[in-house]
Order: C-alpha cells, then sequence, then structure tokens
C-alpha cells in the first residue's frame, strides 16, 4: 500500500472513533451566513445585526428595481452567476434533505433561499432583457467599505438576443426550478411563480445561445471574477434539467435526450461548481435511470460512478488530490467550495444508491452508500476541526476557527457601533490590521488552507480567507445529512 493510502486509511480510523461534531449548530450557523451577506432593505427579523440597509437604489442606473439578493463573497458586488448557482444548490439542499432539518432551520433555509429568489424574479421580469450584474468590480476592489457606505458605481450589466449569457440566464432558470420545489406545498403560487419564470428564462438561455463574457462590455464586468470558462453549453443541461425535475415535464428530458451529445454530455469532466456542473449534471440525471429506468439517461449514471471513483483513495481510477490531512484539494483557490459542493454530490448520490440497492464498480473496489457517506463525512469533519491545525474553518463554530477573514463588512465597524461614513479609501487601516474582524461572520466558511493544511488567518490572503455563498450553499446540505445521520458510512464491515 502506498504511503498516503495507509495515511488516509489510519486518518479515516481516526475520524471514525470521533464523530462528536454539533452538526445541528453547524448547520444553524450554515445558514445564517446568508444573513450576513444581505444585500438591500433587511428585514426586521434580521438576525445579524452587525449588518444595515445597503444598495437601495440598485438597479437605478437602467431604469429597474434591482435591489436584493446577496453579495457572493467578502465585497459589495452582485454577481448574478455565482448567486443563481448559490440558490440552486440551496435549494437542492432542501430538495434532497429539507426533511432531516430541525423545523426552524429548514424555514430558515427557506427564507434564505427566498431572498435570492426575490431578486433573481426581479432580473428576469423585464421582456428581451436578463440583468445579471450590479456594481462595477474593479472601483469595488480598490475599496475597503462598507456595503452600508458604498459611494462606488453600481453599474447595471445585462444580457439580451444581441449580447446572449446563456450560462448566467440558464443557471438563473434552474435556480428558480429548484426553488420551485422548496415553496410547493407551502406556498403553491409562488411556487408556480419561480416555475413558470424558470421556463421563460430556459427558453432564453436557448434561443439566444452564447456565452456572456465574449461580450466586450459584459466582459470587462464579470472577467475575471466571474467569466465562463467552460462554455455555456452544460448550464442549459442543467437547467433543462432541473426544469424536468421540478415540472416533471417530458419535453425537457427529450431536450436532454436530444441535445445531451451536442452540448457536451459526453464530456465526463470532473469538476463541479458556480462555472462547471459536469459533475453534478450527471448526478442529477442519473436518478432518473437509477429510479425511474429512463434508459436513455444511462450515459449519466457511467459518468457519475466514473466521477465517484475519482474520489475513493482506494480506487484504481483515483484522480482527486488530497492534503497529506485528508482534505480534497483542487489548486486555484477557494478551495472549500470544490469540497463541499463534492461531499453534497458524495451524500446526493449514497442516497439515490441506497434508494436502489446499488454500488458503484470502481475496478478493483466495490464502492457501496456507506464509503460514499464516508467520504463526505472525513471531508466536513475536516471543516469542523477534524485537521491538523485543529480548527474549524467555520467563523464561529468550535473553539478556534478564523477571525480575521476578509470580508469587508466583518472586517469594519458595524454602522451602530460607528455610524460616521467611512470612505472608500478609509477602510485600508481596517483591512491591514492584525486584529480580529469586529463583526464575527458566523457560519461564514473560509476558501480553506493550502495543500500542506496550514490556515495562516490571514484577511490579506483571500484566497484562503475569503468566504462565498457558494462555499455555503451545499454545505446546508450536507450538514443537514449528518444532523440525522451523525454516524453514517462508520459502520465497519
Amino acid at each position: 500500500m502506498k504511503p498516503w493510502c495507509l495515511l488516509l486509511l489510519l486518518l479515516g480510523l481516526s475520524w471514525t472513533q470521533a464523530s462528536g461534531h454539533d452538526y445541528r449548530d453547524a448547520l444553524a450557523k450554515s445558514i445564517l451566513f446568508f444573513e450576513g451577506q444581505r444585500s438591500g432593505k433587511l428585514p426586521p427579523e434580521q438576525r445579524a445585526q452587525w449588518r444595515g440597509d445597503s444598495a437601495l437604489s440598485d438597479g437605478s442606473e437602467a431604469g429597474v428595481d434591482l435591489t436584493g439578493g446577496y453579495y457572493d463573497a467578502g465585497d459589495n458586488v452582485k454577481f448574478g452567476f455565482p448567486m443563481a448557482f448559490t440558490t440552486t444548490m440551496l435549494s437542492w439542499s432542501v430538495v434532497e434533505f429539507g426533511e432531516l432539518m430541525p423545523a426552524e432551520e429548514l424555514q430558515n433555509a427557506a427564507v434564505a433561499i427566498r431572498w435570492a429568489t426575490d431578486y433573481l424574479l426581479k432580473t428576469v421580469s423585464h421582456p428581451g432583457l436578463v440583468f445579471v450584474q450590479v456594481g462595477n468590480p474593479v472601483r469595488d476592489h480598490s475599496c475597503w467599505e462598507r456595503p452600508e457606505d458604498m459611494d462606488t458605481a453600481r453599474t447595471v450589466y445585462s444580457v439580451s438576443a444581441e449580447r446572449p449569457g446563456s450560462e448566467v440566464v440558464a443557471e438563473t432558470a434552474a435556480a428558480l426550478a429548484a426553488a420551485s420545489m422548496v415553496f410547493r406545498d407551502d406556498d403553491p403560487d409562488y411556487s408556480r411563480e419561480l416555475l413558470e419564470n424558470a421556463v421563460r428564462a430556459f427558453e432564453f438561455a436557448d434561443t439566444y445561445k452564447g456565452a456572456y463574457s465574449d461580450d466586450p462590455g459584459l466582459k470587462a464586468g464579470v472577467c475575471p471574477f466571474y467569466c465562463d470558462f467552460d462554455g455555456y453549453q452544460d448550464e442549459l443541461l442543467w437547467g433543462a434539467a432541473w426544469l424536468r425535475r421540478a415540472s416533471q415535464n417530458d419535453s425537457f428530458l427529450s431536450y436532454i435526450q436530444n441535445n445531451g451529445k451536442t452540448l457536451g454530455a459526453d464530456d465526463n469532466i470532473n469538476e463541479f461548481g458556480w462555472d462547471n456542473k459536469h459533475a453534478g449534471l450527471n448526478v442529477l440525471v442519473s436518478k432518473e435511470f437509477i429510479e425511474g429506468q429512463v434508459l436513455s439517461l444511462e450515459s449519466y449514471k457511467d459518468f457519475a460512478d466514473s466521477f465517484m471513483c475519482t474520489l475513493i483513495p482506494e480506487s484504481s481510477s483515483s484522480h482527486i488530490q488530497y492534503t497529506p490531512g485528508g482534505l480534497l484539494y483542487k489548486p486555484g483557490g477557494s478551495n472549500m467550495q470544490h469540497v463541499t459542493s463534492i461531499s453534497f454530490l458524495l451524500l446526493t448520490y449514497a442516497k439515490y444508491l441506497s434508494k436502489s440497492s446499488q454500488t458503484v464498480n470502481c475496478g478493483s473496489i466495490q464502492v457501496g452508500p456507506a464509503s460514499l457517506q464516508l467520504q463526505a463525512k472525513k471531508q466536513i469533519d475536516y471543516i469542523l476541526g477534524d485537521n491538523p491545525m485543529k480548527m474549524s474553518h467555520m467563523v464561529g463554530y468550535g473553539d478556534r476557527y478564523p477571525e480575521r477573514i476578509h470580508h469587508r463588512a466583518s472586517s469594519l465597524p458595524s454602522v451602530s457601533s460607528h455610524p460616521q461614513f467611512i470612505a472608500c479609501k478609509d477602510g485600508s487601516d481596517y483591512y491591514k490590521s492584525p486584529d480580529p474582524n469586529p463583526n464575527p461572520q458566523i457560519g461564514a466558511v473560509v476558501g480553506g488552507p493550502g495543500d500542506d493544511d496550514i490556515y495562516e488567518d490571514d484577511r490579506a490572503d483571500f484566497r484562503k480567507s475569503e468566504p462565498t455563498t457558494y462555499i455555503n450553499a451545499p454545505l446546508v446540505g450536507a450538514l443537514a445529512y449528518f444532523v440525522a445521520n451523525p454516524d453514517a458510512g462508520l459502520v465497519l464491515t
């Protein structure tokens, strides 16, 4: 056995013996995080009270109302592409694992989703246009100021027939469709509105094909932050898959069957995140083959199986890198986005396999649902503190956690404690300060350690210390699973 395999085996045994995390507390905090990311007029029941109203004139440049939604990370821009993906993943978390959540947290998750969907509905409500971003990122990133004090340009970016943005509009369709399932029982009228707008958004994305970052005017605003590096084709299939699941309309099944090869369904790419939907698409669509025996979709299960095998260290097909401490690692920064999204896929696929008593053939070994659950548990427990540094990577969870996250609102004094205006450059001293952030952004999960498991808690190192909404969104589902199944995957057979 290779030394690193032995290390992972030993780590697995140590995790097996230590399953004492308070997943319910972590779940509550992972959802609370979204309140600290809110843009717009805050409601009376706002729990993150260090935040105040912000960006109340968003959209005025274009003569529309684009208030609300979320700031995606530690800055004050509303990027539509990652916000839509965040919404899809929050909704998928509830669709898949909401029944396992404590009632109060299920309600909080629904509120977090609705804060996003109310905004996304505004972005698709104007014929011929879809609004995809508010805020000039270059000017925003030149400042270190509270969202409540923003005085940088709130530039409005939109796509149209002449300037298409299939990836962001199709992701918006996916988000609205997935969210429609969340509200189906408790608010059927809202659910219907979400689904109807999802259909219209998808038709727009499919009719006017193109990547939004291919347009010079849009590229200046979305790149290099949320460029479409992977092409828009996967989002069209992803949007169609969510519309199929939410509506059960056969036309979307036909779309997947008829357009899969053209749109790259056979590109077995082992990635999943705000830009690349392939692995998530394969897991989502494979449900129809596994449970519904739609034979034409068998290739999606084959690709999902192949992806799962890359995550199992004992598999001969393993290609995913792990740190010495056992954390899944992909170079490029903000690594925790990969950790949480892939952990969610592991648990979701395990759920599908369990319902059909199936396993995954990884060549030399057969991998069952319990093995997938164990892999996910190792990753989630690492985030919560089972790592070489013995620290949680979620703010407010555990005895030791990041205190200097790369986050403007968290690092600057709140409006309630310092009502005086803090101008663009006046926040620099707070940015450079070695002191902990005055407003802990509870529930925020940082980008995470490097490939050596070291996390320095350095505000300036944004690749490691900046939280994002799309790190937390799939984590909500994973934590919900472990609330109900704290020892899942740990039974030795």
